[in-house]
């Protein structure tokens, strides 16, 4: 799913089977319909390792033929496309309150989707949770668990042991845990792990704002708030797997410094009402509040201008975006008002004449963007070649 800015190519002697055969099903996957000889130009594999590779892809199920393309002379080529029911992946986001998961098929088409309460965000709980809804998801649609290829799991960071504790919205009690391998064993499956800003970054370039687009920066409403940035098609993640934690950089306050999470995400909103002794557990909730135009929660929104206006100056001047999106587990009015409030600081590279792009906009994946992130990431895995050329 993560596009890469240089064409990665199959070598018939010198790259594993394995390798060639993500490359020749990434090929059919991003063409829709294509034949044995184009793909074997794209790929820079011979004409027979693509008729193998393709012979074993329709033997699995995983492509079909798709007819066949006119031609001026000669047999005409047959087509190949993905076969939607060849696969599955299982995307899970897991929040310290909740857990949302959704099945997808091989062509993204999300077949099944729930969310449940969590009472306790450890790893015992947690894993049962998630146990039971793979079980409930298998029964709902009918897919053959053995066509379940993988599992994408997202959390909130940071992962492992740093100095960022106790701010609400990270998962107590994982961090001495490799969740790839905790994660991998409870659901016999191949699993891929990601913070949830940089799942839902993805999943906005596969199917909402960011389409289309290069570099580009992602403030995902989760229970705090974190940061996903895309530069060149990569996501940009650390050495560790945490950057993007701008929900625990200090931005200017209405009373001075604060933590931007503490100032604008659902966590700071709910704490905020909760001192007006209003409770707003749910999306839905903080929508009603919003049409109501509810005054406690319209003072949360006038005092999140000072810092998100800094936090996205800071974003721009850091990492030239293309546009830098909101969205997540916000209700989309919301985060349009909070967009509204911005005071874009005139001293930032992204003021520029001639955009293509608004500066600062609302995402379009809504509430499940993590999640549809997450089960893209393990779909990814299938279609995009990942090692190195054997010597």
């Amino acid at each position: 799913m993560m596009a890469s800015p240089d064409p990665v190519l199959g070598a018939n002697a010198l790259r594993s089977r394995s390798h060639n055969r993500q490359l020749v099903l990434g090929q059919v996957r991003a063409a829709g319909r294509i034949g044995r000889a184009d793909i074997a130009r794209a790929s820079g594999l011979s004409t027979q390792a693509v008729s193998n590779i393709i012979a074993d892809l329709l033997e699995d199920g995983m492509i079909l033929e798709r007819g066949r393309r006119p031609a001026s002379r000669g047999l005409p080529p047959v087509q190949y496309g993905i076969n939607p029911r060849g696969g599955f992946a299982l995307g899970v986001e897991i929040r310290p309150d909740t857990i949302l998961a959704a099945l997808m098929d091989l062509t993204g088409h999300i077949l099944f989707s729930d969310r449940r309460p969590l009472a306790d965000p450890g790893r015992a709980s947690v894993t049962g949770t998630l146990q039971a809804i793979r079980s409930r998801a298998i029964a709902k649609t009918g897919v053959d668990p053995a066509r379940v290829l993988g599992a994408g799991i997202v959390m909130p960071g940071p992962f492992g042991a740093t100095g960022i504790r106790d701010s609400g919205s990270e998962l107590p009690g994982w961090e001495d845990t490799d969740p790839r391998q905790w994660f991998a064993q409870a659901l016999g499956l191949p699993v891929a792990v990601e913070n949830d800003a940089n799942a839902a970054a993805m999943a906005e370039r596969i199917a909402g704002a960011a389409q289309g687009l290069d570099s580009y920066a992602f403030l995902y409403f989760g229970t705090g708030l974190g940061l996903g940035v895309v530069s060149q098609g990569r996501l940009l993640t650390g050495a560790f797997g945490n950057a993007g934690e701008i929900g625990h950089v200090p931005m200017p306050g209405v009373e001075g410094p604060i933590p931007l999470e503490d100032a604008v995400s659902r966590l700071s909103v709910r704490r905020h009402l909760a001192r007006a002794g209003i409770a707003a557990e749910s999306i839905d909730d903080l929508r009603r509040l919003h049409d109501a135009r509810n005054p406690a929660l319209e003072a949360w929104l006038a005092q999140t201008a000072r810092p998100l206006s800094a936090a996205v100056a800071m974003i721009e001047n850091l990492f030239d975006p293309e546009t830098v999106i909101l969205g997540g587990a916000m209700p989309d009015s919301l985060i349009e008002a909070m967009i509204g409030k911005l005071a874009l600081q005139d001293r930032s590279v992204a003021n520029r004449p001639r955009r293509a792009q608004p500066r600062v906009q609302r995402g379009t994946c809504g509430r499940m963007t993590a999640t549809q992130g997450a089960a893209a990431l393990a779909l990814n895995r299938l279609f995009t070649p990942s090692i190195a050329a054997e010597s």
